[in-house]
């Protein structure tokens, strides 16, 4: 009889209950024994470690749609990879991260993380010998390669649309524009994804110059005077600091634009978890368990097309674009980005959406 371990790292977001759900059902009909590790790689510091034993009770069905982990995310108080990193002590943490799953006598783990724990489960492979180490990828960023879909981002392209909607009642009544920033980092699917979806008059990403002369006569030309400009977190606006919005907002307003930055926040990474990441949880759980069975490990499991399947996590990471990590300076992450062919950036322009400079 197999015993496997799940665990949820970085930021939270919608679709988690559902993965870890799908994982315990499937793995207990197939006769295995699941323990699920509270916070993370930080649970794992704990002697002894901060497990739960999971079966269908612990998260029964009817609670699969929450948002956040049951196992949760991480624990600020508890020691981690970038608190370790900056005291110097990394060496020392991977070891004690090795030993406290090696006396779990795990045969697996299903790890649950963004391109950040991907990318460290990578480079710190060692810490994972001796056992079967399965990702599945979550995030509302989608800045991992080769998976056409993270676990999150269908829920938070669904939390900001439904924002917008309720901006756009009142912007009209005061004929008034707002400026919403979504979050993404250095990732501009979800502003983009989202903004079409709301009907954003502009979208503004990292991946794209833009001309704020150009997107003031953009707004001035509009037949409406109010709506939604939709703006990524990573953009930079040249001579000018802050958030990203209020900097747009600031430039309207001084072009006599009358509007207001908006900021839904953390909004985005919750809200009960919509149908299309359900399956997409059920998908990349299924893979994941049939990884097991099959032997395989330092796996991601990856949406393609309709389909789900394991790519190694060394072929992950050689796929993006690797950049050093702000907080861990010994970590390089495997990021993606909205490509030049994305469809929906010609959909945005025969909407008439401006998206900024045309590409080449």
């Amino acid at each position: 009889m197999k015993k496997i371990g799940i665990m949820t790292t970085g930021g939270d977001c919608s679709g988690l209950n559902s993965v870890i759900n799908r994982i315990v059902v499937g793995a207990n009909e197939r006769g295995w024994n699941v323990i699920g590790i509270i916070d993370g790689t930080d649970g794992l510091c704990r002697k002894p470690a901060n497990i739960i034993k999971l079966d269908r009770d612990v998260l029964p069905i009817e609670n699969v749609r929450l948002a956040g982990s049951l196992l949760h995310n991480g624990n600020a108080c508890m020691m981690n990879f970038e608190k370790a990193s900056k005291m110097n002590r990394l060496a020392q943490f991977n070891k004690m991260l090795k030993t406290s799953l090696a006396d779990l006598k795990l045969d697996a783990l299903v790890l649950i993380g963004g391109n950040g724990s991907l990318s460290l489960s990578w480079k710190y492979r060692d810490i994972y010998s001796g056992l079967s180490l399965v990702c599945i990828p979550k995030t509302i960023d989608m800045d991992l390669p080769l998976t056409n879909k993270t676990i999150g981002f269908d829920t938070a392209v669904e939390q900001l649309t439904r924002y917008c909607d309720q901006l756009l009642l009142t912007a009209r009544s005061h004929h008034r524009w707002f400026v919403v920033q979504t979050m993404g980092r250095d990732c501009g699917e979800l502003a983009l994804t989202a903004g079409v979806a709301a009907g954003a008059d502009a979208i503004l990403i990292p991946e794209i110059k833009f001309d704020t002369n150009e997107l003031i006569r953009h707004i001035k030309s509009c037949e409406r005077d109010y709506g939604v400009i939709m703006v990524s977190e990573g953009i930079t606006l040249r001579g000018h600091s802050g958030r990203p919005a209020d900097m747009i907002s600031r430039k309207l307003t001084a072009a006599g634009i009358v509007n207001r930055a908006a900021f839904p926040d953390y909004i985005q990474r919750s809200g009960d978890t919509v149908a299309t990441d359900r399956i997409l949880a059920a998908k990349m759980a299924n893979c994941a368990l049939r990884a097991i069975e099959n032997g395989e490990t330092y796996v991601m499991t990856a949406l393609d097309g309709n389909d789900c399947r394991t790519v190694s996590l060394a072929e992950f990471y050689a796929a993006g674009d690797v950049a050093k990590d702000p907080n861990i300076p010994e970590l390089e992450t495997s990021n993606a980005y909205v490509e030049p062919d994305n469809p929906l950036l010609d959909v945005a322009e025969t909407m008439g959406i401006y998206i900024g400079e045309k590409r080449k």
